[in-house]
Formats: structure tokens, C-alpha cells, sequence
């Protein structure tokens, strides 16, 4: 990724908005993504498998009425552990019309941002890809990284949304 595109990412913001993001933990990192993409937060359900999918898309879950996919980003990302119990927690997501699960290892806080306190993504030392990343920033003394959940749940890697659906609603 180049700098065009750190650049492109921060300007979603104006440099006066503050936004809030909703932090959470895998393994050992701290990261936060847009709230406004959060639906609900839940305990962790048994799903209903799906035959040939990839280990980190654990089933899908019926959702007052909506099929729901259901990703543990701790298997994907290869960080933290694999456990499910009462503890496990499962973001609820809004993204691109199509409600999608996310597994975390913890929810942390809801915090505010200004567009000059993200910094732009690295391209290494995080435990996924940079083009899922929106940026970096410095809260109380912890590094959080910033996902573009957008992005990444529109991934052809994931296979969640058909791209022929995006680029109709755009």
C-alpha cells in the first residue's frame, strides 16, 4: 500500500470531526473499528456449520430472522486463542446492508478520535494485512490499531459480500 492510499483512507475524516471508534482486544493487540458499523454486542452462541468453509468463519446464527456469518478474527489473524465460552464475545456488524459476526477476545471502550490523531498504517508489524487498516493511534499509553472493517468484511478473502452488489450501491 502505498502513501496515496494512508492518505486517501485518512481524509475520510475532516481534520475537525472527532469520531468514535469501538475498541476490542485479539491476543495481545488492541484495536478499535467506526462504531458506527456496530449493531449490537453479544455472548458467544453456538452456529450452525458450514460445510467446506475457511476455520475462521466459525457458522452462521439466526438472528431475528437474518443469517448471520459468523468470523473469528482471533483464527484469522492468528492471534489469541481459540476459546469459546461464556466469556466470548461477538461484535455484531452492520456492514454494506449485510449483518456479519465478528469474535473478539475482548471489548474494551468506545473512544473518540480526531482525524489528526490517527496516524497513517504501517506496512508491517501488525498481525493482518494493511489494507485493512485505516491507521494507528496512541490511547492512554496504547497503541491501537484501527480497522477498516469495511474493507475488510468486503474482502474477496472473506467471500461475505458479492462485489457486484457493491458496486451497485455505489
Amino acid at each position: 500500500m502505498d502513501n496515496r492510499t494512508n492518505m486517501a483512507s485518512k481524509q475520510e475524516y475532516s481534520v475537525h470531526d472527532e469520531v468514535e471508534f469501538l475498541s476490542f482486544v485479539l491476543g495481545e493487540e488492541h484495536y478499535a473499528l467506526d462504531i458506527m458499523s456496530v449493531k449490537e454486542i453479544r455472548g458467544y452462541e453456538p452456529v450452525t456449520k458450514i460445510a467446506n468453509a475457511p476455520s475462521f468463519i466459525k457458522g452462521v446464527l439466526n438472528l431475528r430472522g437474518d443469517i448471520v456469518p459468523i468470523v473469528d478474527l482471533r483464527m484469522k489473524f492468528a492471534v489469541g486463542s481459540a476459546t469459546y465460552n461464556e466469556f466470548t464475545i461477538v461484535i455484531m456488524l452492520n456492514v454494506f446492508d449485510r449483518i456479519v459476526g465478528i469474535v473478539v477476545d475482548a471489548v474494551s471502550d468506545v473512544i473518540k478520535l480526531a482525524a489528526e490523531e490517527i496516524l497513517p498504517a504501517p506496512e508491517f508489524g501488525v498481525a493482518f494485512d494493511s489494507r485493512y487498516l485505516k491507521g494507528l493511534a496512541t490511547v492512554e499509553d496504547k497503541m491501537i490499531i484501527l480497522v477498516n472493517i469495511q474493507a475488510l468484511i468486503s474482502s474477496d478473502e472473506l467471500g461475505l459480500i458479492d462485489a457486484n452488489s457493491l458496486s451497485d450501491q455505489e
